[in-house]
């Protein structure tokens, strides 16, 4: 799955969390949320600088963390569903760095071959 490809599932698939993500949708779209975050940071800074030294929560950083909030939580639900875990797992993230370290190597890890639990393999 290429880049375009992810992006256009992960958007089609806004808010479902049913069915599996291949390992290449999750990843292709952590790397657009990151492209998007720092041309978020930039634009907020050109728009709006703020005071220097002081953290500034931008505008448009705001809105694009909101809009990809739960397509973002789908995808990881749906990669852990591929590695034929419970998406209650993402619960994990509240464990700030042993949790973090735990479920990127569950995404990192290749999903179950076959039909699992949650559907059939994407790869296929």
């Amino acid at each position: 799955m290429g880049f375009g490809t992810a992006i256009a599932t992960c958007l089609g698939k806004y808010v479902d969390f049913q069915g599996r993500a291949r390992r290449s949708e999750y990843w292709w779209w952590v790397l657009f949320t990151i492209i998007l975050g720092i041309v978020a940071g930039i634009l907020d800074g050109i728009i709006d600088p703020g005071v220097p030294g002081q953290i500034h929560a931008g505008y448009i950083g705001s809105i694009m963390n909101l809009a990809v909030f739960l397509p973002s939580l789908a995808v990881a639900a749906r990669r852990l569903h591929d590695t034929n875990r419970s998406a209650f797992w993402l619960f994990l993230l509240f464990l700030i760095i042993i949790g973090w370290v735990i479920l990127i190597i569950w995404y990192c890890q290749k999903g179950t071959a076959g039909p699992n639990t949650y559907g059939p393999d994407p790869v296929i």
